[in-house]
């Protein structure tokens, strides 16, 4: 089955996936979504979830980059890995470091001082970042500024010992945890540059961390991807071996919801429900049937 990646090409999130395609030396096909709501084509698919960017594949649909990164590393465990000597863990875990502390600054300074940020997308982001105070932000971006430095201070701590790659000799996700804030902020953050260029080591690494590449990309028109997700079986295989924590179970109609931002439910079938992941089924008129994937971490399962 091919890889369908629905993204924008200014998504930092999407940036990361780009990165993990071109780490493990991908080919795959890209859909490119709109910035700002609605997004008819892909809510289609995802039923609701309107976080980039969405992994396609055939009629199996995954949303969040950690859900996204264990799939790829799943399907392809021949191709470089993404997590080297053992480090799934210690990776997924730093995604909660990479996804708040350090990105919220950064997004926050990115809406504070990007002058040339269309009001379209400032007006989307302030309903969806419900975790900035829009009404306020020009008098935080000192506090942001500071908040987003003190992040670029531990990414330069950990690489001042002279290693070329966050966890040691090999290239990982947590690379590309780190790094995403950074490729935000050098093109959205007013002065980043300059903010950047006071931390050679991070100058470097980061040149090594953009030298992954993106893979081997074509475009697909998203009726296209539609098509193939209508013409295509999921290939889930149910497991609700932790429905017991929470009294689901397999078949019950739950809705999943992310519990930081851009909370929209999305309903269907309970499929799986596991420590690691939690998959529902749902059918679209212009999709078909669909299976739609999420981490355990950080979404909400509840009974409708």
């Amino acid at each position: 089955m091919e890889l369908i990646l629905h993204h924008f090409d200014i998504s930092p999130f999407a940036e990361k996936i780009r990165l993990a395609l071109g780490l493990k030396g991908l080919a795959w096909r890209s859909v490119e979504i709109p910035l700002v709501m609605p997004k008819p084509d892909l809510t289609a698919l995802t039923g609701g979830y309107r976080k980039t960017p969405v992994l396609q594949i055939g009629a199996d649909i995954y949303c969040d980059t950690q859900c996204i990164a264990r799939e790829l590393e799943a399907r392809f465990p021949a191709q470089r890995t993404l997590f080297p000597g053992g480090s799934e863990g210690i990776c997924l875990a730093l995604s909660a470091w990479s996804d708040g502390q350090f990105f919220r600054p950064g997004a926050g300074l990115s809406m504070g001082t990007n002058d040339g940020l269309p009001e379209a997308i400032l007006q989307d982001r302030k309903a969806f970042f419900n975790f900035l105070d829009f009404s306020t932000l020009d008098a935080q971006l000192p506090h942001l500024y500071a908040g987003f430095g003190a992040q670029l201070q531990l990414l330069d701590t950990a690489l001042a010992d002279g290693r070329p790659y966050i966890l040691g000799d090999a290239p990982s996700w947590a690379d590309i945890l780190g790094y995403f804030p950074v490729w935000m902020c050098r093109g959205n953050i007013r002065d980043g540059a300059a903010l950047l260029a006071r931390y050679s080591t991070i100058v470097a690494w980061e040149q090594r961390v953009q030298a992954f590449g993106h893979g081997r990309r074509t475009e697909l028109d998203a009726e296209s991807a539609l098509a193939i997700a209508r013409s295509a079986a999921s290939t889930v295989v149910p497991d609700v071996s932790a429905a017991h924590l929470s009294g689901l179970q397999q078949g019950s109609a739950v809705t999943v919801t992310p519990e930081d931002y851009g909370s929209v439910p999305v309903a269907g079938e309970l499929v799986r429900l596991t420590g690691r992941d939690v998959a529902i089924r749902r059918t679209d008129s212009r999709a078909g049937e669909v299976v739609v994937h999420f981490p355990r971490a950080g979404y909400r399962v509840e009974n409708v």
